[in-house]
């Protein structure tokens, strides 16, 4: 199909009625510009595509107009729509191509991070545009989504002060990026060719700094890695210093659609905000925002370990220039022109709205839930379950307070060896002390302030606010819900509201109260083996107060299910009556309240850890097979042995009945050779001379009248 789009002429003739139909559409007031946007569903089109086609124009200080544009363009491959564009196309020849470029009036071919194939056919579109603009029913624009990376070797005017930026005048000294030769081309190109007749074919180069927003693109490998939380440290690559110029996604869409309005005299555009960040200062912002909040410098080199960074990120992270846009600078302000910033300072300075910008757009919002129930009901149980269907992190009381303590005497060590005797060293210590002392003082409990701090500041962590948690059978009672799920003091109150006040950054989504009745309950632990019941909260003498404790505080007025009910958190009630070790029907109904994943697909430590646990599996079925074809041979060696030897004494046994039978026989047939085997012989032998008619009368005759001697044995 891609030979088919690149074998056709320039030069197309449409039907004169589908002209005359266009211009009779454009001759209508207020009609919407046709914006024609390649590669619809990739992230730089889609997001300039959905701003223009949701835009609404000022008209007047006092009246606006929605619809200004109407998208339409190309899509690399996807099969689910883009929602905002009126006609999407696919596997188009040139002629189709063309077709629908005359029917439009504004072209946007975007090459930021695209292929060969997209460079060639934005190279083809724009020749064969300005080759047929004398039959353009109006006049048409085509803009060019082009990079930095066509600046990228550029120097400055002063080398002696390499703090001085880029500007758009220096268009003409630009050297680009070795491996973005061709987009430097096809910038000079579209320049050239905009030069011929202005009023009918306008060409503009919008020369992009590194898009962030709206999900990410080149950054979004720190995001995730920051997001996932499985690396202590987030990785910079390189020194870190070389300063990246950056836009955001959709200040560059608004700039679009300025140029498209106001049709600037100045082919060349930088589209670049108005920090002058570095790759570090990036970095870090993501890693203190979003991440644990450290980060490490790594060789260069190892940014192609990563599987998930093109060559041209690559490329465009390592950028190193400073450039300034005069353009959005002077003319694009909301006093002279349509256009208001989303980040004009910058990636650093509007981190916390890209922070939300990714989770939103991403769909990764995290899943808050909490499991209440009786206990031996098991809670326990079904959160690890539900931790592993949607990748979230289990917090149980006891474990969360072991762990606190922990981290404290590992951080406070930490401390006292690097030498610091600041407050916040100090506080550590007492805080640990504190802990201690208290547990000693309570028997191995804490003070129900202290449990509530711990659990508070758990949820607060950055792995459960990224993706979420499982409370596990916590809180008990509705005080302890409400000191521990209160608002923070910084947080607004809606005064109109009648909800409670609640923080509603750690307040569980979803509640699930599972319960069953007592005599299964009683049952269940009864039936638990010794070896699981010796040493804990399970056995006979600790159960039953702890159930009737749990019966009593749940069957007054205030209890936790009414915390949530009060906040319109209405808990789902699940009953549980049959041991399924699989807690299918429980799986179900949590599954049907949640709804679907909010996080990543399996991440390489994921697949690497099915795909370790798959050669364990298959490992263990290769052993088992090995061992039960040796089993087999072993057994059917076994058999031929037994089957071997049993032949042989059977062998023998018969020899040995042959031989008695002989020797028994030997009398007998010593008699018979004696006395009448002679008499028969010579009997047969004149039967055979005289041949009688009746041989065997003869014979018996014979026998009678030639017996021998009868020697009869008289010995006793």
């Amino acid at each position: 199909m891609r030979n088919r789009l690149f074998k056709s002429s320039i030069r197309f003739k449409l039907p004169s009625d589908r002209f005359n139909k266009s211009m009779a559409a454009n001759s209508e007031e207020h009609a919407p510009k046709r914006v024609f946007i390649n590669n619809l569903d990739k992230y730089t089109s889609k997001n300039i595509g959905k701003f223009l086609a949701s835009y609404v124009e000022r008209e007047n200080e006092s009246s606006s107009r929605a619809g200004a544009f109407e998208i339409v363009g190309t899509v690399s491959g996807s099969e689910e729509k883009t929602g905002f564009a009126v006609e999407e196309y696919k596997n188009l020849t040139r002629e189709e191509l063309f077709h629908h470029l005359m029917e439009s009036d504004v072209i946007v071919y975007n090459i930021y991070n695209e292929n060969a194939d997209q460079i060639e056919e934005a190279s083809w579109v724009v020749s064969a545009l300005h080759s047929d603009m004398d039959a353009f029913p109006q006049p048409k624009m085509f803009i060019l989504i082009s990079t930095v990376m066509t600046w990228a070797l550029t120097e400055t005017l002063d080398p002696n002060d390499p703090e001085i930026p880029l500007v758009e005048w220096d268009f003409r000294r630009r050297k680009p990026h070795p491996s973005f030769q061709d987009h430097m081309d096809l910038d000079k190109l579209v320049f050239k060719l905009g030069r011929s007749n202005k009023s009918q074919f306008s060409t503009f180069v919008v020369a992009s700094g590194l898009q962030y927003g709206m999900g990410e693109q080149a950054f979004h490998f720190f995001f995730k890695t920051s997001w996932l939380g499985e690396e202590q440290e987030v990785p910079i690559f390189g020194d870190g210093s070389n300063f990246v110029p950056t836009i955001h996604i959709t200040d560059l869409a608004g700039m679009v659609q300025n140029v498209i309005e106001r049709k600037t005299k100045v082919p060349s555009l930088l589209a670049v905000d108005e920090s002058h960040n570095t790759i570090a200062d990036i970095v870090n912002a993501i890693a203190v925002a979003l991440g644990p909040g450290k980060t490490r410098n790594v060789p260069k080199e190892d940014v192609f370990l990563s599987e998930e960074l093109t060559q041209s990120e690559i490329d465009h992270l390592f950028v190193d220039i400073k450039m300034k846009a005069i353009y959005l600078d002077k003319f694009m302000s909301p006093e002279k022109f349509d256009f208001n910033w989303v980040s004009q300072n910058g990636f650093v300075g509007s981190i916390s709205q890209i922070v939300e910008e990714y989770k939103l757009n991403r769909g990764l919002l995290p899943i808050r839930i909490c499991v209440l129930g009786p206990p031996a009901v098991g809670k326990s149980t079904v959160a690890e379950k539900i931790c592993k269907h949607y990748k979230l992190h289990h917090v149980k009381l006891k474990e969360t307070i072991t762990e606190t303590l922990a981290h404290l005497e590992s951080r406070a060590r930490v401390e006292e060896a690097d030498g610091k005797e600041d407050e916040e060293s100090c506080g550590t210590w007492e805080l640990l002390d504190t802990l201690t002392k208290n547990l000693e003082k309570n028997g191995g409990r804490l003070d129900e302030q202290y449990v509530l701090q711990i659990i508070k500041d758990k949820l607060k962590t950055k792995p459960c606010r990224n993706q979420g948690f499982v409370l596990d059978g916590f809180p008990k009672t509705y005080n302890q819900a409400k000191e521990l799920f209160s608002a923070e003091s910084d947080q607004a109150k809606d005064e109109r509201s009648k909800i409670p006040p609640h923080n509603k950054e750690i307040i569980p989504e979803f509640v699930f109260s599972l319960d069953a009745t007592d005599k299964f309950l009683e049952e269940r632990v009864l039936n638990l083996p010794e070896s699981v019941v010796q040493g804990t909260s399970h056995s006979v003498e600790k159960y039953f107060p702890r159930l009737a404790t749990f019966r009593k505080k749940n069957s007054e007025d205030a209890t936790v299910l009414k915390y949530f009910a009060e906040l319109e958190n209405h808990p789902v009630h699940i009953k549980i009556e049959s041991d399924d070790l699989e807690n299918v029907l429980v799986m179900e109904r949590v599954m049907e309240s949640v709804g679907e994943v909010r996080n990543y697909g399996s991440t390489t430590k994921d697949l690497e850890e099915e795909r370790r646990q798959v050669e364990i599996i298959l490992s263990k079925m290769e052993e088992d097979r090995q061992a039960e074809a040796k089993c087999k041979k072993e057994e059917e060696e076994q058999r031929a042995k037994q089957q071997e030897a049993l032949n042989k004494r059977l062998d023998e046994e018969r020899l040995q009945e042959e031989t008695q039978l002989m020797a028994k026989s030997a009398p007998l047939r010593q008699y018979l050779m004696n006395s009448v085997l002679p008499t028969v012989i010579r009997g047969c032998l004149e039967i055979c001379q005289l041949q009688p008619d009746d041989p065997i009368y003869f014979l018996a005759e014979y026998i009678l009248k030639n017996k021998p001697e009868v020697q009869t044995n008289t010995s006793t």
